[in-house]
């Protein structure tokens, strides 16, 4: 049986409770002595030669398989490096190749931005006639007809936390005739996923949030095993050659996942990645999403009673939610740097959601207990009208 929380593991700075690692996760134990290592033993002393003795080449193979036990992905199927903007054109670009009748791309209104300009890109790109549509996510399953191409989900919508049922979804596209991806960006780490009995053909993902990879930490992409040796690159990268060191002219893709490979890996970033992983061991997912619920639902109680100026955001049903609680209210902005400047970090999504985040690794009934006292006390007081707290940032 896991021990959670493991707040020991993480360098959590004194007097604050931490409600956004579901935006950026905090910086592990050991992470910076793993970063060291790399740079003043293997970059610095042993140079060029580290790929090889340090075995540079295969961390981004390494790191995609400790990623995939966490997503129920077989070894090997999960290529790791780039950006999750990236990897969405990938997948997006090979799926679209795969139902080549189609014109129809499927996500829906909700999705993160991101996802839906990298299609609105690869649609330009293309200039074939193609159309994003756009439903409301809870008229997804029903938009899915015989003339959609892929449907492109993010399973945990990033503003409410509201969840889709992946494997019923899943199962719809796949009778129609359409390719899955699915986005899992507010997924791993944060609720279990086992793509492999969800059957969708892609995966893709980002590390910096509920894997604690840090800023700009590398992305992840898993292809269904049976399909890859059909998977077209649209960005045929150096590191997707088969044999990248025979310096051929023309591109042959690797026989596995590593075809999605594109850049030369970001060894720092993998490295911070591979230690940021260790505190994943021994991890049981659904005791991590018990604790998870329980969270949520205690911070859900405590703000509703202590809080009434604010409107749930996020679905009621625990079943129906991420690792993450959204609350309305019109003046969240300032609302949430009066928090942060009490200690209380969470984030905020316009124009009204202010967003909390629940991560059992150092998260525990104590930490939302405490929150909510200094939210009552903001709120209460009115303390975010302070004119320093309306001064918007460029990140929110």
């Amino acid at each position: 049986m896991t021990t959670l929380p493991r707040k020991d593991l993480f360098d959590l700075p004194e007097g604050v409770i931490y409600l956004d690692g579901n935006s950026l996760g905090p910086l592990p134990k050991g992470a910076t002595e793993r970063v060291q290592e790399v740079m003043t033993r293997e970059w610095g002393q042993e140079l060029i030669r580290a790929w090889n003795t340090a075995e540079w080449m295969a961390l981004p193979a390494k790191v995609g398989d400790r990623i995939g036990g966490l997503i129920g992905a077989p070894a090997g199927s999960v290529a790791t490096g780039d950006t999750l903007s990236i990897k969405v054109y990938q997948a997006l670009a090979a799926a679209l190749k795969m139902t080549p009748d189609r014109r129809v791309i499927l996500s829906d209104a909700g999705n993160f931005p991101s996802d839906l300009y990298m299609a609105q890109g690869l649609i330009g790109t293309i200039d074939k006639g193609y159309e994003l549509r756009t439903p409301a996510p809870e008229d997804v399953a029903e938009a899915i007809t015989e003339e959609v191409a892929v449907v492109m989900l993010t399973q945990v919508d990033y503003r409410s936390g509201r969840m889709h049922d992946m494997k019923a979804i899943t199962e719809r596209a796949h009778a129609a005739g359409a390719v899955m991806i699915w986005d899992l960006a507010h997924s791993a780490g944060a609720v279990p996923v086992d793509v492999t009995a969800c059957n969708a053909e892609f995966a893709v993902g980002c590390s910096y949030k509920y894997l604690n990879g840090g800023p700009g930490a590398p992305a992840f992409i898993y292809a269904r095993p049976d399909i890859v040796e059909n998977v077209e690159p649209a960005l045929s990268g150096w590191l997707g050659h088969a044999a990248p060191f025979a310096m051929e002219p023309g591109y042959r893709p690797a026989m596995s996942t590593e075809r999605l490979r594109v850049g030369t890996p970001p060894i720092l970033q993998l490295a911070v990645l591979d230690a940021a992983l260790d505190a994943w061991e021994g991890v049981e997912m659904g005791e991590l999403r018990a604790a998870s619920v329980a969270l949520c639902e205690r911070f859900i109680a405590e703000v509703e009673a202590r809080c009434p100026m604010l409107k749930l955001a996020s679905p009621r049903e625990a079943g129906q939610r991420g690792s993450q609680v959204s609350f309305a209210f019109e003046e969240g902005y300032a609302a949430m740097q009066a928090l942060i400047d009490r200690g209380v970090i969470g984030d905020f999504r316009a124009p009204d959601i202010m967003r909390f985040g629940f991560t059992p690794l150092y998260i525990d009934e104590g930490d939302v207990v405490a929150a909510v006292d200094v939210m009552e006390d903001v709120l209460g007081n009115e303390t975010w009208r302070d004119p320093k707290y309306q001064v918007k940032s460029r990140v929110t």
